[in-house]
């Protein structure tokens, strides 16, 4: 990885992203002694313009960013740096210095159009009509595409396992509805257990 450290003073802007949610955390400024520190030590430093000096995310609150991955952009003036955080990255206590927290990733986007489905109740809406069957017919459901996966993993066609595949998280995504239960809540649980 060669950064091209010329372009502004020294410095090159550092994009802090969630390894797990893909939410940005924040922006900061490295050089390339503060790249080095961060390689080596497994944390995000960074340079502290207005310290003027090397800053370790976290040094004072614990709030370390744990690295997990360093991308370069196109032109080797850019980072990306995909972390772990430990605790809230802003100093309000927010997990990200940016005001959308919303999580991020098309399951997401589809927990939305399914909620929104459900919610419009569109009369040509499988989806608004399985979830008014309610949560039995939604369980029996999940469970009929577990076994299509698992059956459909057994064999070499992988169009047909990604197909099945897509379609038990799809009606998982709506069984989870019925449990007014959100993908996030899920993402806590793994997030937990991964600790």
């Amino acid at each position: 990885m060669k950064i091209d450290f010329s372009k502004s003073g020294g410095l090159v802007p550092v994009i802090i992203q969630d390894v797990l949610s893909a939410k940005v955390l924040m922006l900061g400024y490295m050089n390339e002694e503060a790249l080095e520190k961060t390689k080596n030590e497994g944390k995000v430093t960074f340079f502290s313009r207005s310290k003027n000096r090397l800053w370790t995310k976290g040094e004072t609150s614990g709030n370390f960013l744990l690295v997990e991955e360093i991308l370069v952009d196109c032109d080797n003036d850019t980072l990306l740096i995909k972390v772990t955080p430990i605790g809230p990255t802003c100093h309000t206590g927010s997990i990200s210095c940016f005001k959308d927290e919303s999580a991020k990733g098309f399951l997401y986007k589809l927990e939305n159009i399914i909620e929104k489905r459900i919610a419009d109740n569109p009369e040509n809406s499988y989806t608004s009509r399985l979830f008014k069957r309610g949560v039995n017919k939604v369980a029996q459901k999940v469970g009929e595409e577990a076994v299509e996966l698992v059956i459909e993993a057994k064999d070499n066609n992988l169009d047909l396992f990604k197909n099945e595949a897509a379609d038990l998280l799809y009606h998982l995504i709506i069984l989870l509805k019925t449990k007014d239960v959100k993908l996030t809540d899920i993402e806590e649980v793994l997030i937990g257990r991964s600790k």
